[in-house]
């Protein structure tokens, strides 16, 4: 997987329409909606599709997606192009209007950007009855983008590893997941946690996608528009930032992490070499899929919440994966959407990959068993002051999103640049407070 979902990235479904935007020559009306057609006979045309799930796309996957798709809209005509570097290539054809037909929005672009480059593909209010994660997407009351899927946050870990360990509960406190670490590294010899250091964008969004599992707060991504000290005592970045600092601080984590590899770190994990990783529950079926290719159980791959409670309960954030976008230069506006509708509502992908549907009527994945069986609240996190929260980010030139803040953050952690923990977070609350002087509320 290139980015993750995604993600994630980073994440999964990646899918996005790059290359050739069907010929787009810009005669394509900017403000036409992108609507599904009716009549499937009556839609034709080629669109592109791009996806960071490269995987996919090489073992002929998507073809056979879009031969289902086919069955009915034989008329159109659906191309895939994979792309490791999705986020870096993507943002850089988004400088013209050759970007495909049907995209995942970059996290890179800014939601109140999202009219520039996308063709709306219906009204909040009533979409939001069919879907998860709208307001994602809705700018002044229009949605730009359907969630490819949704995923819950925590630790993929190996369980296996950490019962040789010793160890059979989840943690509850940062501190008792560093003892566990600690554990899992004296008793085992394995590598504890992994960082994914070089890749990078498991420490972007995967880390920040858990803001609101500290708290249990549906709104704490939203309320960071308001905050001057968003890395202060008792915030939610705090926590989640103190524990990354202190898992490498105590060398819980590779040794080297300029040599990380994500597609490497599945079978590490599945074979038991390495402990954890903070991703979503859409990995796990990467996970158990790896397990199985090196002869290793898949029912060993676990997943566990961050290790924080709030009255004695774990919660995790349930989060949009990339979001499902039409280019607004797409000359076949109704074809791509016919392929968002159908990838979304008939593919049946969700449920294959384990990932949380984006139609409010499907449950929950299998895979978040655990999560029901224990309680663990999950804490659908409202995106409502994203608009806000970027354009402070922007300004601050943090990039709450990227992965380029919480390297720094490593490589402070294991002594490879100077500084402190409480002087990182200074410095990052000086920066976001006097970007909000300017650009936030």
């Amino acid at each position: 997987m290139g980015k993750k979902a995604l993600s994630a990235a980073l994440l999964a479904i990646t899918m996005l329409t790059v290359a050739g935007c069907s010929g787009a020559s810009g005669s394509a009306d900017p403000n036409e909606t992108a609507v599904a057609p009716i009549n499937p006979d009556s839609v034709s045309g080629d669109i592109t599709v791009l996806t960071n799930r490269t995987d996919l796309v090489q073992d002929k996957t998507m073809e056979k997606y879009a031969a289902e798709f086919n069955k009915i809209y034989p008329k159109v005509k659906v191309k895939f192009e994979g792309i490791t570097d999705y986020e870096g290539e993507v943002k850089i054809r988004m400088n013209t209007e050759n970007y495909g037909d049907v995209l995942l929005i970059p996290s890179a672009i800014s939601k109140g950007d999202y009219p520039n480059f996308f063709a709306p593909l219906g009204n909040a209010g009533s979409m939001k009855d069919t879907y998860r994660f709208t307001d994602k997407t809705n700018v002044d009351g229009k949605v730009y983008g359907i969630a490819a899927y949704g995923t819950a946050n925590g630790f993929v870990y190996n369980k296996a590893l950490w019962k040789k360990a010793g160890i059979t509960e989840w943690p509850t406190t940062p501190e008792q997941f560093l003892d566990d670490l600690k554990a899992v590294k004296d008793k085992t010899g394995a590598t504890p946690y992994y960082t994914n250091f070089k890749d990078g964008w498991p420490l972007a969004g995967q880390w920040t996608n858990s803001v609101g599992s500290v708290s249990c707060d549906t709104h704490a991504s939203d309320k960071l528009a308001s905050m001057d000290e968003p890395w202060g005592e008792g915030t939610d970045l705090n926590a989640l930032d103190t524990l990354l600092h202190d898992i490498v601080h105590r060398k819980l984590s590779e040794k080297d992490p300029s040599t990380t590899n994500w597609e490497s770190s599945k079978t590490l994990l599945a074979k038991g070499e390495i402990g954890s990783m903070m991703l979503g529950n859409w990995a796990i079926a990467q996970m158990r899929d790896a397990a199985e290719k090196a002869g290793e159980n898949p029912d060993d791959i676990g997943f566990m919440p961050a290790p924080f409670q709030q009255n004695g309960q774990f919660c995790a954030t349930l989060v949009s994966d990339y979001q499902q976008a039409v280019n607004i230069h797409s000359d076949n506006k109704s074809a791509a959407r016919a392929w968002i509708d159908w990838f979304t509502e008939k593919s049946g992908y969700s449920a294959k990959d384990g990932v949380v549907s984006a139609l409010l009527k499907e449950p929950l994945p299998d895979n978040l068993q655990e999560y029901v069986d224990n309680d663990v609240k999950m804490v659908e996190r409202s995106e409502k002051q994203t608009v806000e929260v970027n354009a402070i980010d922007d300004a601050a030139e943090i990039g709450l999103g990227k992965q380029d803040y919480r390297r720094k953050l490593i490589d402070i952690a294991r002594g490879a640049q100077d500084g402190s923990l409480q002087g990182y977070f200074d410095e990052l609350n000086k920066r976001w407070s006097e970007a909000r002087k300017t650009a936030g509320s």
